[in-house]
């Protein structure tokens, strides 16, 4: 389906462009990213493209997939943008084999002209155990 079949349904654009980052499909998720998007993700993690975001997630799982349960609509208040958050729950595969369930996400996609300009990330994926923190995978020994 092309992204102009969703009309002005964000809802129905946020969750296709969820289904393509889960599957992968990179070029077709892009379609749904203003030129100047920024992902920011749990840590200090931001990504201006989906090419480096797979690859900072391969540091963290082998695979995940999103249950989406509930998609809240909104404007910001500070600039009127639109914004749908999506709610719902991780399934996957931690980088040791281990699998996980059940663990709370929210995202929430800021959106300009019908396009994603801002996305926001927060998981329980490292509270759970799930995953590294950002921290863990950037730490630097001081023992000497």
């Amino acid at each position: 389906m092309a992204m102009n079949e969703f009309g002005d349904d964000l809802a129905a654009k946020a969750d296709r462009y969820l289904v393509l980052c889960e599957e992968r499909r990179l070029d077709e998720a892009a379609q749904f990213l203003a030129a100047d998007a920024v992902l920011t993700f749990p840590g200090p993690v931001r990504f201006t493209n989906l090419r480096d975001m797979v690859a900072d997630a391969a540091e963290r799982y082998r695979e995940v997939r999103k249950h989406r349960t509930t998609y809240i609509l909104g404007k910001r208040v500070s600039d009127g943008s639109d914004v749908v958050i999506s709610t719902g729950t991780l399934d996957g595969i931690a980088l040791d084999g281990t699998e996980f369930k059940n663990v709370r996400y929210s995202d929430m996609f800021v959106f300009r002209d019908g396009l994603i300009a801002e996305q926001y990330v927060f998981n329980d994926l490292a509270e759970s155990g799930s995953a590294p923190s950002w921290a863990e995978r950037h730490r630097t020994s001081t023992a000497g």
